[in-house]
């Protein structure tokens, strides 16, 4: 069955640690992580409870493929209310974490109430102890970890954790597992701040059974990694260059967004791209890249080892930086690089390994500088007000925000707090790009229209995870679409979202969606859940998953008018690049996206839609 069957629930007001088990009824109808955890969310919280309360609850889920022989089979999914946004949230991590709770014997931990002090949840197979961190407090995630495992004496336990900026509630803190692993995205942790739980440690040794058919599943999931290795995206160009193999070619388009959204190419690009990771540097004779990473199970091994020059200026002093770390992936190098028209591919790097330690998303905060400094330029906001000059441009600017926002300090409080709220506070809210507060990842909407469509309905805020259109609008997977029309996309949308929905709730990486299509997953889970896991059960349960997280948002107070994008890429078109003269057409596509749907004219599933995928 592929299931452990067991959830953990911590009740961290009481300081107790229960078992219980897994509702199989919502395991075949949800399939597990994002889906499963999602079912069980939206049945035990309030809609309109606010994130940082006491009453919202964090669920950390894994997958009936998680920990298993599956490629890429390490993912886990952090469940809650997102601060950030207001909406659901579902942030999904890899590294070992995740496999490492599965091998403990546990699907799911549901973490609910609030400590009175700070403590860490350790887990040792079926045993689990809420622990004082009163020592671990204040500390960054790079401190936490290691902190643990010398406590513990056992240097493999896996670690997730919480840095300063989760304590100090920036909205979108991250989780980070593995040091340079995170589920970052929407603020969960600074839920798990508000909650006082400083880390979760497993160490797990029972193994990962209860497969359906391991004779099956050995051979199927032997033939899908065949086709990974053979895949020209999954087999060589991720291994080689990671996410960055994007960098270049997405600032040909004319879709790469520069300057919070002003221009759609930069002229930097090639300084901080994948190809330059791999060169030497004149300083030292060393490239910026060391080498690449594979996460738990995984055989395309995108992630990226880095090594800062020592003589660079941000950690010429600091020698705690000069060691190798968590390099730079592409939403990164974009948001903290082109977003801002920084071409420093040694201070991006720095500032990557801030996020990490500190554990911040670097897509929301890079997006975010990208704000300031372009209400700097305005002369909205001033260097007195910031404490440094903040034009586009300026690495020195993009370095002290970073330092200043993972400590908690002067300005940095304020960029802590997302773009939206910054820009309401000082009089240009348009100046936020961003969807449901959430800020944009990197690919402009007027050089790829689909993925406008996809950040406008994107039930967790902007977000390219959950519909990457641009797999077929750049990269012509599974079929090539035309980057710069309407036509089609909405169903090429609603198909992305259902089926990732599946990859996120199976437990592996979406990244296998370059080579593989949702009839790659199904014998797969078929293999390790049973047979009644067929194309239909699935195809149903990916749309089933996408209803009932709208669901939740709708109830939470979310309507029509949140799913939108930005007056800047409706109104203001493309000056350079193949989408020069084109807005983002929204418009034309969301009538047409909400009929697919089985929605009304205002976003609402129809009660006919909600009784055929039984909500």
């Amino acid at each position: 069955m592929a299931w452990t069957k067991k959830v953990l629930r911590v009740n961290l007001t009481e300081g107790t640690c229960k078992t219980e088990d897994l509702r199989m009824d919502w395991a075949k109808t949800y399939l597990g992580q994002r889906g499963l955890a999602t079912k069980y969310f939206v049945e035990e919280v309030d809609a309109k409870v606010d994130p940082l309360s006491i009453d919202n609850k964090l669920m950390f889920a894994t997958g009936p493929l998680t920990g298993t022989m599956a490629s890429t089979g390490g993912r886990y999914s952090v469940i809650t209310k997102g601060p950030l946004t207001g909406a659901i949230a579902c942030s999904n991590s890899g590294g070992y974490w995740g496999a490492e709770l599965k091998n403990a014997g546990w699907d799911m931990v549901i973490l609910e109430g609030k400590a009175a002090k700070p403590v860490y949840l350790f887990i040792e197979n079926e045993k689990a102890t809420l622990l004082d961190a009163s020592d671990l407090w204040g500390k960054s995630v790079w401190e936490t970890e290691p902190a643990i495992k010398t406590k513990h004496q056992d240097p493999l336990i896996r670690v997730t954790s919480i840095g300063r900026a989760g304590e100090n509630q920036v909205l979108y803190a991250a989780i980070v597992n593995d040091l340079h692993r995170a589920a970052g995205r929407s603020g969960v942790g600074a839920v798990m701040g508000s909650k006082n739980l400083k880390a979760i440690a497993v160490r797990g040794t029972k193994g990962v059974g209860n497969i359906a058919n391991p004779k099956e599943f050995m051979k199927v999931t032997f033939e899908k990694k065949k086709i990974l290795a053979e895949n020209a995206v999954t087999g060589q160009g991720l291994p080689t260059y990671g996410t960055q193999v994007l960098m270049n070619v997405i600032n040909e388009m004319g879709a790469m967004p520069t300057n919070n959204h002003r221009e759609v190419q930069f002229d930097g690009a090639k300084d901080i791209s994948g190809e330059k990771m791999h060169e030497k540097r004149p300083t030292d004779g060393k490239a910026n890249l060391v080498t690449n990473q594979a996460c738990f199970g995984c055989t395309i091994a995108c992630g990226r080892i880095s090594k800062i020059d020592e003589t660079h200026y941000t950690v010429e002093n600091k020698p705690q930086y000069w060691g190798a770390s968590g390099g730079l992936e592409y939403e990164a190098a974009w948001a903290l690089g082109s977003s801002n028209g920084v071409n420093d591919l040694e201070a991006l790097t720095y500032v990557n390994f801030l996020c990490n330690e500190h554990g911040i998303d670097p897509i929301s905060f890079g997006a975010t500088v990208s704000a300031v400094m372009e209400l700097y330029e305005m002369g909205v906001l001033t260097e007195q007000q910031i404490g440094v000059k903040a034009p586009f441009g300026s690495s020195e600017a993009l370095t002290k925000l970073a330092e200043w926002t993972c400590n908690g300090e002067g300005f940095g409080k304020e960029v802590g707090q997302g773009s939206k709220r910054l820009c309401t506070k000082y009089g240009h809210p348009e100046l936020s790009m961003s969807v449901k507060g959430q800020e944009f990842p990197a690919y402009d909407s007027r050089g790829i229209q689909g993925m406008g469509l996809t950040y406008a309905t994107s039930n967790r805020g902007a977000c390219h995870l959950r519909s990457y259109t641009v797999a077929s609008e750049v990269l012509g997977i599974p079929v090539k679409t035309d980057p710069l029309t309407t036509d089609g996309k909405p169903g090429l949308v609603k198909a992305f979202q259902d089926a990732t929905a599946i990859f996120d709730s199976a437990g592996i990486c979406v990244f296998t969606s370059f080579a593989w299509t949702l009839a790659d997953v199904q014998p797969q889970v078929a293999a390790a859940c049973g047979e009644e896991f067929d194309m239909p059960n699935l195809e149903t349960m990916g749309e089933r998953i996408w209803n009932l997280e709208r669901q939740f948002n709708l109830a939470a107070g979310f309507t029509k008018a949140d799913d939108d994008l930005p007056a800047r890429l409706k109104k203001d078109a493309a000056k350079v690049g193949p989408a020069k003269g084109l807005v983002n057409g929204i418009d034309k596509m969301l009538p047409e996206y909400y009929e697919l749907r089985g929605w009304d004219s205002e976003g609402r599933p129809t009660k006919a839609t909600l009784e055929r995928l039984g909500l």
